[in-house]
């Protein structure tokens, strides 16, 4: 009866210095205002009224069966994405492990000994004989340990635990959305380089014709062979890039397999035919900047870090106060031998309460320094946020750049088409001299190589969008990856 008045006055204290006790109070958090609408959008980029999902597989838009199945690929076997996969499934252990803070920890034990002595026993008729006698001694206990979570620091735990797994899931989403990106701009390099290629071997040819008709021309005595040396040194400067752009498309068809788990070169067979690019769809689907900024999975990474580090910080500050402890045991023991046996139970109840009253500010400085872990995350948010929509802007100026640009450069490509047919027809009559002809052709393969670099920078502008838009993860498909 004493024993649980004690336990009874101990319970009292700890509830009165959980009430005088001071919370910290949490501090606010400034989230920034998105704008209203992007400055980047015009007439050619719509903003669209899908919803965020549809941005969960924006490759799917582009109708190229090879890049959808190699993002596919790339989303399951990447290292990168196992890796991230790996932090996950360990950030959910540790958060079950916080969880699992807050209830009492049961343990069993069980001993067991046995002891066999011999004794000399002298008999009636004086004959001696050994008396063997065995003894021993079973037990087993339950022991319970319990920290009853008063100031609910160990809550505080838990929560950052939760929430520091909601981030490793968002980050997981940020490599999806990475991955997807960077394996469909290394495609559309790929195809870029292609075209180039093909642009770069009809000009040789065309450039062949026209120094076997200069030949034919000095063989003549109508020209001299200024104009052949002219026209040869025309067509091995045409020759000499081609190997340059074989090199860097086999190292784009390199980078895809490695993209995909695979070694570098599994996918030169499947690659290497020539093939156009994607399609450009006729409407994007740019959303507001507010949908943008829950659907990107950094802000969303970067908000549940301020909730982990704030939950911290009040776990810190809880350190300030008494911890509470109860404890027990139910214990049995069986004692067997010659002549005697016996069973005895044991049950002890024990409670505790500690406080520290002089650590030279250990505990203050450990508060400070959660404070300013906490204050890092706050702007670390913040500076997501800027950078997404940074971002979201950039990419939608670059997407009209080039689409204003590759308008431009249609008309090029057909004025100096026709220039330089014009120029030989009027060079192979006697009309105009070969220095025309030169220059028209360096200018047709210096058009029709530039609209292909520039359809390729819209394809891949266009992926950078989607990827500053958050594309690339459906919320969907990660509900339950954090827990509860």
């Amino acid at each position: 009866m004493r024993h649980h008045r004690t336990l009874a006055l101990i319970t009292a204290a700890a509830l009165t210095a959980a009430g005088c006790a001071s919370t910290r109070a949490t501090p606010a958090i400034a989230h920034p205002v998105a704008p209203a609408a992007w400055h980047g959008t015009t007439a050619a980029t719509p903003s669209s009224t899908d919803p965020p999902e549809s941005l969960a597989r924006w490759w799917d838009r582009l109708g190229d069966a090879t890049l959808t199945t190699l993002i596919d690929r790339a989303l399951t076997a990447n290292p990168d994405v196992r890796m991230a996969q790996a932090r996950l499934r360990q950030a959910r252990a540790q958060q079950t492990q916080a969880a699992a803070a807050l209830w009492p920890t049961v343990s069993a034990s069980g001993s067991a000994s046995a002891r066999r002595s011999g004794n000399r026993a002298l008999g009636l008729d004086g004959s001696t004989s050994i008396v063997n006698t065995t003894t021993g001694s079973y037990g087993g206990s339950l022991d319970a340990s319990w920290e009853p979570d008063i100031f609910g620091g160990l809550r505080q735990g838990r929560d950052g635990a939760t929430a520091d797994l909601a981030a490793v899931a968002a980050d997981l989403a940020g490599v999806h959305v990475s991955l997807a990106a960077e394996v469909a701009t290394t495609y559309a390099e790929l195809r870029t380089l292609q075209a180039r290629l093909a642009i770069a071997q009809q000009n040789a040819d065309s450039q062949a014709e026209t120094l076997e008709l200069t030949g034919f021309r000095a063989q003549a005595g109508l020209v001299s062979q200024v104009d052949v040396e002219q026209a040869r040194a025309n067509l091995a400067q045409t020759r000499a890039g081609i190997p340059t752009l074989e090199s860097s498309r086999d190292q784009a068809m390199f980078r895809l397999a490695t993209l995909t788990g695979a070694e570098p070169g599994a996918l030169v067979a499947t690659l290497s035919p020539v093939a156009p690019l994607p399609a450009v769809p006729v409407s994007l689907a740019v959303g507001i900047p507010a949908e943008t900024l829950r659907q990107r999975p950094d802000v969303q990474a970067a908000e549940r870090r301020i909730v982990a580090e704030t939950a911290r910080l009040a776990q810190a500050d809880r350190r300030r106060y008494p911890t509470f402890g109860l404890s027990g045991t139910v214990g049995a023991e069986v004692l067997k031998g010659a002549g005697s046996a016996g069973t005895s139970v044991v049950t002890s109840l024990a409670s505790s309460l500690a406080r520290t009253l002089f650590d030279g500010g250990r505990i203050r400085e450990q508060i400070a320094a959660q404070d300013a872990v906490q204050e890092q995350a706050v702007v670390n948010y913040e500076a997501a946020v800027l950078a997404a929509l940074e971002d979201v802007e950039r990419a939608l100026v670059a997407y009209e750049a080039s689409r204003a640009r590759l308008a431009s450069l249609a008309v090029a490509v057909e004025a100096s088409t026709s220039a330089a047919l014009l120029a030989q027809s009027q060079y192979a009559a006697g009309l105009t001299d070969f220095q025309t002809v030169l220059n028209t052709e360096r200018t047709r393969l210096t058009a029709q190589d530039s609209v292909a670099l520039t359809e390729g920078e819209r394809v891949s502008a266009l992926v950078q969008l989607y990827k500053a838009l958050g594309g690339g993860w459906s919320p969907a498909a990660f509900t339950g990856t954090t827990g509860s």
